[in-house]
């Protein structure tokens, strides 16, 4: 009797588990082109922002997203895993060993009963094996030099296949051309449902797309000039109708004239203060690059443009289209947002970024004259409110929304995004 019941348990946990997964295509290949002002792309780089990896694609080669199939997975690291079931209870099992060395690979039954299991020293690169088990759920675990993967799966066939685990490949050289070698296909673990952004560059061009493809296809990067008078060159993002700059403005000159550096707190703290400024958050020139600059309403606004040629400080109105194009001001913010808490202090609602605004909390200089705001990200408007204060849109770590509806002093520091005329 107590046989019988722990049969129809075990059986009952497999019905379930055939119930939960599905079968996916193996890969799909992403090809990349270029339009506008060139037409030759020379690299992209890809973020995954659902599994946080990154690859680098050389110029004139695709990419290649390994989509994990048959699989769910409990623990992924970067390369990810994927089990693709052949039929007759034979599988193909394939993962990406980051370092070479020894590597277990074990079959587990439900109950936690060991089904067998292989060592191998593999080198680095994406490895594959051939599994043959019965039918029934398993547990299926990866140990290796720096890496780790756990994932269940499933074999349908009622084939009485003896239970083993055989290495079938290695694609070593496809692994050191990912990283060493220009020209090469370049692999990324995927999974259906997972935001991408691809920024292709080509000489001073970028263009950022976000993606979350559902089969192959090719990705064409317009590449538009975005260059300030400092001669900075900035990564574009199309949102809907708009073209945003993928990053705060840095420049510290108008097309015509430069705009004064006012480092002290007193000056920015001065009321009489009614003409350009730029400053460095924390006057550390080091956050310029990752940062911007932060600069008054009236550097925003002076009639000697601060602006790309061709682009423009926006008003809050077209703030109000960003958010609308992505769902509305209570959730844009998460659109709009870098993901993590690298350039963020806090992000407990988890951001995506799926916009490809890749906004980063850029603080302020406050018309008193401090430093502050760490997790904030402010960006002026051309928008007027009053004889002294103007309309900024702004973000929080802590928050979901972007909101428009701030009209702080025109004297404090904020980052500025452009968008295209």
């Amino acid at each position: 009797m107590k046989k019988n019941y722990s049969l129809s348990l075990v059986s009952a946990i497999v019905m379930l588990l055939l119930g939960t997964f599905q079968s996916f295509a193996a890969n799909f290949t992403i090809s990349f082109t270029g339009s506008g002002k060139s037409t030759t792309v020379g690299s992209v780089v890809v973020q995954n922002l659902t599994k946080g990896t990154t690859e680098t694609v050389a110029g004139g080669s695709s990419l290649t997203l390994s989509v994990v199939t048959a699989v769910d997975q409990v623990s992924v690291d970067e390369g990810g895993l994927s089990i693709i079931n052949k039929g007759e209870g034979r599988s193909t099992l394939s993962f990406l060993a980051k370092q070479a060395g020894s590597t277990q690979i074990t079959a587990f039954g439900i109950d936690g009963r060991k089904i067998v299991g292989i060592t191998e020293n593999l080198q680095e690169g994406v490895n594959s094996f051939q599994l043959d088990l019965q039918k029934g759920a398993y547990l299926i675990k990866v140990q290796g030099n720096a890496f780790s993967y756990t994932a269940k799966m499933i074999n349908r066939s009622s084939a009485q296949s003896k239970p083993q685990i055989t290495l079938s490949g290695n694609s070593k050289s496809v692994m050191s051309g990912m990283q060493k070698s220009k020209g090469m296909v370049a692999t990324m673990a995927y999974s259906l449902g997972d935001q991408l952004l691809y920024k292709g560059i080509s000489g001073v061009y970028a263009t950022i797309i976000p993606d979350s493809p559902t089969a192959s296809k090719t990705v064409d990067f317009n590449f538009v000039t975005c260059v300030d008078a400092d001669g900075n060159n900035y990564a574009v993002v199309k949102i809907g109708t708009q073209t945003w700059m993928a990053e705060n403005l840095r420049t510290t000159k108008y097309r015509t004239g430069s705009i004064p550096n006012l480092s002290v707190s007193t000056d920015w703290g001065n009321v009489n203060l009614v003409t350009g400024a730029w400053v460095d958050l924390d006057n550390n020139v080091a956050n310029d690059t990752r940062l911007g600059k932060l600069y008054n309403w009236f550097a925003a606004t002076d009639v000697r443009n601060i602006a790309p040629v061709g682009w423009h400080v926006p008003t809050i109105d077209e703030y109000t289209t960003l958010a609308t194009t992505l769902g509305g001001v209570d959730v844009a913010g998460l659109k709009l947002k870098e993901t993590g808490i690298i350039n963020w202090i806090s992000d407990p609602l988890g951001s995506t970024n799926e916009s490809g605004f890749s906004a980063r909390a850029g603080g302020k200089f406050n018309s008193s004259g401090v430093m502050n705001d760490y997790d904030y990200n402010y960006l002026w408007t051309k928008t007027e409110f009053s004889a002294t204060n103007a309309t900024c849109a702004f973000l929080a770590g802590p928050n979901a929304n972007l909101t428009t509806t701030y009209s702080p002093g025109k004297r404090n520091g904020y980052s500025i995004r452009c968008v295209l005329d």
